[in-house]
This record gives C-alpha cells, structure tokens and sequence, in this order.
C-alpha cells in the first residue's frame, strides 16, 4: 500500500494529539487545525477547507446524534423519577446485594455483559447505568469506577466476543473466508484472556485509589438515601419504568432489534414514561414539568458532548465515507480510508514469522479503531488474517479473533472518548478520564493477550 501526502498528515495529527492527551491538555485545537490541514492537501482552498472544518462537526454529529439523543432522554426520565422518590424505591432492592466496591463493580459488569450480549451495549448502558449508578455510589464505588465497570464489561469484553448476535465473528470471519463459529471456538481463550486481564487489572487499580483516597471528595458529597417509607406514586412510577422496559427486553428478544433500533426503542419508551410519571407528580403544572425535565436531560448531553463533537470529527476523516462526504471523491479507488491505509502499510512492512503476524493484527485492529466504531476495520483483519494465516500456516480463526478483540477494544469502544462517551455521560464523567483510567489495563491485556497468541496460533 503506498501512502500519500494525506496519510502523513493524518499520521503527524494523530501522534500530535497523542501527545497532548498525555500532557493532559485538551486536544480540540490540534483536530479541528488536522481537518483544515487535511482539507488543503486535498482541495487547494482555503474556503473550501475552512468549510470542510464545519461540514466535519456536521458528520460527527450525525453519528454521534443517536447516543446524544439516548443519554438526554434517559436523564431526563431519572429526574421525572427524583421527584417523588421513586429512584430511591428503585434501586432499594439492589441494596441487599451490593453491599461494598468490590460487589458493585463486578455485578454491575455481569448485567451489562449479559444485558450487551442480546442487544448490544448502547441501549443496555442506558438502562443499567442509571439504575445502578446511585447504589452503587452509596456503598463507595466512584461514579468512574461505574463507568469502567459499563464500559469495559459491554463495550468491551460483550461487543469484543459477540457471542449471541454474531455480528462481529460474522464480519470477521466472511472477509476471512470462514464460518463465524470458528472465529468464535478458536479465539476462545484469546477472548477471555483479554476480559480477565483487563478488567482485573482495571480493578486492581481503581481499588488502589479507591484505598489511597482519591475519590474521597467526591464521594463524601453522595447524599445517602435517607427515605424509608414511599408513596403509591414512587411505588406506581417503578412499577411503570420495570413493566416499560421489560416489555422493551422482550420486544427486542422477539423483534431481534439491536443496535439503533434497541436504541430508539427504549428512547421511545422513556419519553412516553416521562410524560406518564409527571402526569402524576404535577397534575397542573404537566406541561411545564415535562418541558424542564428534557430540558435538563439535554443540557446535560450536550455538556458531556460538547468537547467531543470536534475531536470524533477528525478520527471519523479516517474513514472513507466521513472524508467523502465532506470533500468528495478525493480517495484513489484502492483505498479503504486513511486509518486502513497505514494499517496495511505496515503489514506489508513488516517481516513475516508468528509473533510478527500476532502483533500485526493487534495494532492494524487498533488503528482501525480509532475512528470509534470498533467495526469499520474488522474486515481487513478478517483479510489480513486469512494471508498471515498461510504464511506462517497459523489458525485463520485465532488470528481473525486477535484483530477483532484489537478493533473493537480500542474503537467499541474503551480507549477513544468518542466510543466510550456513553457510558461516561450516563454517570456524569469526563471521557477523556474515562479513557485514561482504560488505557493502562487495555494495553496491559493487548500484551498478554498477544503473547498468548503468539502460542496458539
């Protein structure tokens, strides 16, 4: 693959935010300066550049538009809820079970692996963050350590294995030449050798600072729940919210909706229970009560996402449809987009034994990743694969489950903030912190995962 002016460019802006990120400093500067930058090269304008800048913001928003949306409407529905106690009636049960971190953390992770595995973790963060975010807190666990536990559950270990819906092994395996079923039974160990690693380490770390007390002002301010007894209205509201959402688990079970469809379901579903529960909390005042409590739910989305709109913007130009609907058909035809471009160029650098082959597929996966969907270059490992395979005569189904577990672990997402920002906006946290606080245990398991692969394979 030869690479063009345009691809250094990318490649210098990539590892310029890179490097800003590590210094701590925000990086929204040095994307929207790599999308004119890039704009130039290809169009020799600067007003056609300086619009470029905007038309990006446009794209982004369009893919990030759903979870926006999503996260607005459910925090909408928790403060119709906070109204008449009923959040608190909610998660009284949880109560019984999660007694410290440790609890919290680890079942919080099983409801969202599980709840992931069927429709897949966007719609399932919704649902399980707000419920559990505020037990979880009472009892220690820092509103981050709920995000991770979310996030490196369903983002990562659930859309990682795919076990259920199979559209990742299915996506994966097809580019390969193979069935599924085979991605799947051969890259079993390398699946849960990289969810134990990971999350173990991630835990062993939050549970440090935990000790060290890093998050004690933060969690000194959780106001404990101090109401014992509920009206028929916070006992009638939960009763709605698990019949309504429930009704949604079966309906996407039956329906197989997933994805953005699960999505718009239980975003359907929240608005009709929002209008419902303020039909009893404010009979006279309905309208007003209904009007504030979106309000609030977007304010809130739109200052989680404000910073990321721009930065998504940049990592979705590396993609073929992104660039060419903002600039056109500037791409030669043999392109897969930007960040697959030097993802094969590597692999075509790089000498051929197994330990080569296995760390190919790790960092081409992630590099594919950075875009933030997790799925857009699962393909081409799929096809680097299935060559690296005959190669060095190693299992096609490993190493096609290898780049997958890169792909999706970097771009599902639990490095990139923009994969991640739904979990991180359910519990109110920053996802660039959010990413820092993965990266260390997802680069920890991207090592031992390798080497185990370099093994197996």
């Amino acid at each position: 693959m030869v690479l063009t002016g345009a691809h250094y460019i990318y490649l210098f802006f990539m590892l310029l935010i890179l490097v800003i990120m590590i210094m701590k400093k925000d990086v929204i500067v040095p994307c929207i300066v790599g999308i004119f930058c890039l704009a130039l090269y290809y169009t020799h304008s600067i007003p056609q550049s300086t619009n470029a800048i905007f038309n990006s913001l446009i794209v982004s928003l369009n893919e990030l538009g759903p979870i926006i949306l999503i996260i607005a409407v459910m925090v909408a529905l928790s403060k119709a809820l906070e109204d008449n106690n009923a959040i608190y009636y909610m998660i009284k049960p949880f109560s019984r079970v999660i007694k410290n971190p440790t609890t919290a953390f680890f079942i919080i992770g099983i409801v969202m692996c599980t709840l992931s595995w069927f429709f897949w973790p966007t719609p399932a963060v919704a649902l399980v963050g707000a419920i559990f975010l505020p037990v979880a807190m009472e009892v220690g666990l820092p509103a981050i350590g709920v995000a991770m536990a979310l996030n490196l559950f369903g983002h990562g270990l659930a859309l990682s294995t795919d076990f259920v819906i199979q559209g990742a092994p299915q996506i994966t395996g097809s580019a390969a030449g193979i069935e599924a079923s085979q991605v799947i039974s051969e890259g079993m160990p390398l699946f849960w050798v990289m969810a134990v690693v990971t999350i173990g380490a991630a835990f062993y770390f939050l549970r440090r600072d935990i000790k060290k007390g890093i998050f004690k002002d933060e969690l000194s301010k959780v106001e404990h729940s101090q109401v014992k007894t509920f009206n028929k209205k916070a006992k009638i509201a939960t009763f709605l919210v698990l019949i309504g959402f429930i009704l949604d688990l079966i309906a996407m079970f039956k329906l197989n909706l997933k994805g953005g469809d699960a999505t718009a379901l239980l975003g359907g579903t929240a608005f009709i229970l929002i209008m419902i529960i303020n039909a009893m909390n404010h009979k006279k005042n309905f309208f007003d009560s209904v009007c504030q409590n979106i309000i609030d739910g977007f304010v809130f989305g739109i200052k989680i996402f404000g910073a990321i709109i721009p930065i998504a913007a940049f990592f979705y130009m590396g993609e073929v449809a992104p660039l060419t609907s903002v600039l056109g058909e500037v791409l030669p035809a043999t392109s897969q987009g930007l960040l697959s471009d030097m993802g094969l160029a590597l692999a075509d650098a790089v000498p051929l034994n197994k330990f080569a082959v296995a760390s190919i597929q790790t960092v081409v996966g992630a590099i594919t990743g950075l875009d933030g969907s997790g799925f857009s270059g699962i393909s081409l490992v799929g096809s680097l694969a299935s060559v690296f395979a005959t190669a060095v005569n190693a299992s096609v189904g490993a190493l096609c489950a290898l780049g997958q577990i890169a792909g999706v672990w970097v771009g599902g997402g639990c490095l990139v903030p923009w994969g991640l920002i739904s979990a991180a906006a359910i519990c109110g946290v920053n996802p660039v912190d959010l990413a820092k606080r993965n990266f260390k245990p997802v680069m920890i398991g991207f090592i031992v995962t390798t080497i185990v692969a370099v093994f197996i394979i």
